[in-house]
């Protein structure tokens, strides 16, 4: 059997930006990216924290500090917004019982505060 589990989250990321005229994704600046373990292209949930939307996206790379939300997907927050990122990853039995989830804490600026392996 095959379970799906958390993979990696950006907890309370700041919007930065938003641009409508776009063909929808989101964007994420790079230490970011690299600090959840993300991947160029991987589909994501979004959560914003003020409005309630949830919807799901790509992530593409976006500028040093910079959560933006592209196409569709600007109509869903604002700046100055909270959200958390989530990414999903499948694994068997045996790799969902040692699998630990990549966590990273943001501060307003979207500066990592906190970088955890687990729940």
């Amino acid at each position: 059997m095959l379970i799906q589990l958390l993979k990696s989250k950006l907890h309370m990321a700041t919007i930065t930006s938003t641009k409508l005229e776009y063909e929808g994704s989101i964007a994420v600046s790079p230490d970011l990216i690299a600090a959840a373990g993300f991947y160029i292209g991987e589909k994501v949930a979004v959560f914003n924290f003020d409005n309630g939307n949830r919807f799901e996206t790509y992530i593409i790379k976006g500028e040093k500090g910079e959560i933006g939300f592209r196409g569709p997907a600007a109509r869903l927050g604002k700046i100055g917004e909270r959200v958390v990122i989530l990414s999903y990853g499948i694994f068997s039995e045996e790799e969902a019982k040692r699998h630990s989830p990549k966590v990273v804490l943001l501060t307003k600026d979207n500066s990592i505060k906190i970088e955890e392996s687990q729940l």
